[in-house]
């Protein structure tokens, strides 16, 4: 009886837009952001700030790119992308003496396992490396130790270079049970390992553009510009559908709900968020979730009126950019996290918050939602600019996530003069951190995997 009602009260959602107020694009009616969050998005960097990008040898960036092509495809490429976009950028400028922000390009993320996984354990020395040249060879870092220097570290925690969880199919040739319970401990020292280890102490002063976003955390610095995780955007264009296709599924997600090899006992994974969305809506109707990943993910998405987005084993996924893109309804489950550009994208306007506590009321919760709430936030999603910002497009775009990050850049101007150090005066300590990361970093050539380009996607 339920589900009847609301497809009767939500009929003209499932059949596609209708004459609203707003701007016309294409057949999609769209509107723009009120005030100042539309005005910010739409912001030009140019003009703004001068970047002056060192010239780092070879072997911190595109010999290590040479090694392994698929960096450009995971979901941390932006180190990659946003270095390629700023050396032909406007922004840019050879004169150090006049820029207001030094960048050093470090492909930290580029190391992958052969499951496409990264392993940021080298990255630690690498940066350190990296700092040491720029520190020697040019005076600028010493002026402030890295105060007007941005670094992307797109890493699952940032500059505390560690990821999410520790997978453990080794420990499963030992017996089933056990590997279970050393699975299930390692999951959990994961996050340990990130937090004891804490960001790089030679980035303390610096900003860093990161992907990782979760409020009050160690790997989280306050003035941290928050972006998102790189989406292939040619992969996406690929799969758009007419603009006016009915959406006719009500909830989708398509992900995890148990991580079996890695949480068994199902609490731990997305602290039991996800098993929830299971367990209380598998047979919903109004609910089309699956673990299964099928080759019309991206269209179903286009066809979905919300789209989930409970966090996993980070607050964060692609899920996030694909409904934004798609014009889903994000939904989004996650209680500590901090969404990317969060001063120039209106989340709230645009998506649906739900605690974690609440997600045994889901179908509550969204059926309750206003009809004309659930117009106006697809006529935002609409609005080219909003898709844009979360995006990494080559070449670059006027609104798109490289702009957004120089955005975010100029508005810190001007540096504040507390920044610049007195003559030999020392802030940082060289000497801080694990025993390992203090090691030299030497770069060392290997034979470049023979694999098929690799998406790394969020469970």
């Amino acid at each position: 009886m339920r589900f009847c009602m609301w497809a009767v009260l939500l009929l003209p959602l499932f059949l596609g837009s209708f004459g609203v107020e707003g701007i016309e694009h294409g057949s999609v009616r769209t509107e723009r952001i009120s005030g100042s969050a539309g005005d910010v998005l739409e912001d030009n960097p140019v003009g703004r700030l001068k970047v002056y990008v060192y010239e780092l040898p070879s072997k911190y960036n595109k010999k290590i790119l040479q090694k392994d092509p698929r960096c450009l495809t995971h979901m941390f490429a932006a180190e990659i992308f946003m270095h390629q976009f700023l050396l032909s950028s406007p922004v840019r400028t050879l004169n150090p003496k006049e820029a207001d922000w030094f960048y050093t390009p470090v492909y930290s993320t580029c190391d992958l396992a052969p499951n496409g996984l990264p392993l940021p354990f080298k990255s630690p020395r690498m940066m350190r490396s990296a700092i040491q040249l720029i520190s020697t060879k040019w005076p600028y870092w010493n002026r402030t130790e890295g105060a007007d220097h941005f670094f992307l570290v797109p890493h699952d925690f940032g500059a505390c270079f560690h990821y999410q969880g520790v997978l453990t199919k080794m420990s499963y040739r030992i017996s089933s049970d056990t590997a279970r319970h050393i699975s299930y401990r390692k999951n959990n020292v994961g996050e340990e390992k990130a937090i004891k280890r804490g960001i790089l102490p030679l980035l303390q002063r610096s900003t860093l553009v990161q992907t990782f976003g979760q409020r009050n955390h160690v790997c989280l610095n306050e003035g941290s510009i928050t972006i998102p995780p790189y989406a292939p955007p040619e992969k996406m264009q690929s799969h758009l559908i007419p603009p006016d296709t009915p959406r006719s599924i009500f909830v989708y997600f398509r992900g995890l709900f148990y991580d079996v090899n890695n949480d068994p006992e199902g609490g731990y994974y997305a602290r039991g968020a996800r098993a929830s969305i299971w367990e209380n809506f598998k047979n919903n109707p109004l609910f089309d979730i699956s673990t299964d990943h099928p080759t019309t993910y991206y269209e179903d998405m286009q066809r979905a009126i919300f789209c989930l987005c409970p966090l996993g084993w980070a607050p964060w996924s692609p899920r996030l950019v694909e409904a934004v893109i798609f014009g889903c309804i994000p939904v989004i489950i996650a209680d500590d996290i901090v969404l990317p550009f969060a001063d120039a994208i209106p989340w709230e306007q645009i998506g649906v918050f739900v605690d974690e506590k609440d997600v045994p009321y889901l179908d509550t919760i969204l059926t309750s939602i206003p009809v004309e709430v659930i117009l106006r936030k697809q006529r935002l999603l609409a609005n080219p600019s909003m898709k844009q910002a979360m995006l990494f497009p080559q070449p670059a775009q006027s609104g798109d996530a490289f702009h957004q990050i120089l955005n975010g850049l100029a508005r810190k101007l001007p540096h504040d003069k507390r920044i610049f150090l007195k003559p030999g005066e020392k802030v940082l300590n060289w000497t801080a951190g694990p025993v390992g990361d203090l090691k030299p970093w030497a770069y060392r050539a290997r034979v470049s995997l023979v694999l098929p380009p690799f998406q790394l996607l969020r469970a």
